[in-house]
């Protein structure tokens, strides 16, 4: 899978932010994220965030395909949430009947706490991103890896009041046996893409719907990008391609868990 970036990029500074932030303390409750759950509907308590806990531990392997079946995407929305770029996306999805899997870095979402809550309340899915979007991480020690994906596993179900992430999308696909076994033992499914739609480089919106188009036959789980600089360009690429995956008769799912 592609390394966007080549690095850290913008996210250098989400690593000082994250400087000093400890694993979860035990005994702090979280919840367990629910497919349904839309217009605010609460989820329902079902897990502890102590490491272990009472977690129910998913398949390690990384998945790609879609819970909606053969003929269905999983949109996927990396590196948010952003205050611009992810409402405009949040709208699109919901004038198309489209959910999406946002994959967000720890840091943004500790910072937008409301549009993490907007995101679930809409009936999407989280994904931890890390905290730092370090693509080097398939480089760095155990404890590096677990503490980039623990804590932000922490900030995203703090900032969605209670909701746990599903997944966790290593940045760049830096996955590594640790980093998946651990994802996997806290719920979180490793999540891989099929179709990269290239909107981190900002070809132009037509470039990015081309590439969609012409890339889908590899598998369902499209990547975009919700921040990390000027989205106008995905924001534009999905006003065009969610209907047009309508009219090709594919159905919005979820990746399988």
């Amino acid at each position: 899978m592609a390394r966007h970036g080549g690095g850290r990029g913008w996210y250098g500074r989400l690593a000082m932010a994250a400087a000093g932030v400890t694993v979860l303390a035990a005994g702090v409750s979280v919840w367990t994220a629910q497919a349904g759950v839309v217009d605010g509907a609460s989820p329902r308590p079902t897990a502890s965030a102590t490491p272990g806990g009472d977690v129910r531990p998913v398949e390690m392997s990384i998945v790609h395909a879609s819970d909606k079946g053969a003929h269905a995407v999983n949109i996927t929305i990396d590196d948010g949430p952003d205050p611009v770029w992810t409402p405009q996306m949040l709208d699109l999805l919901r004038e198309n009947g489209a959910k999406a899997t946002f994959c967000m870095v720890g840091t943004q979402a500790k910072a937008y706490p409301d549009l993490v809550k907007k995101v679930v309340a809409a009936g999407h899915r989280l994904c931890d991103h890390s905290i730092s979007h370090d693509t080097t991480m398939d480089t760095k020690s155990q404890a590096y890896q677990s503490k980039e994906i623990l804590d932000a596993e922490r900030m995203i179900t703090e900032a969605s009041g209670g909701v746990r992430p599903m997944y966790y999308r290593a940045p760049g696909g830096a996955f590594t046996p640790y980093s998946r076994k651990l994802a996997a033992s806290r719920g979180m499914r490793p999540l891989g893409w099929n179709v990269d739609s290239k909107d981190f480089e900002r070809p132009g919106a037509d470039a990015i719907v081309a590439t969609v188009e012409r890339e889908l036959p590899n598998g369902p789980t499209i990547l975009f990008h919700d921040a990390g600089g000027d989205r106008s360009q995905t924001v534009e690429a999905l006003r065009q391609v969610l209907p047009w995956l309508k009219e090709q008769g594919y159905e919005f799912g979820f990746p399988v868990r």
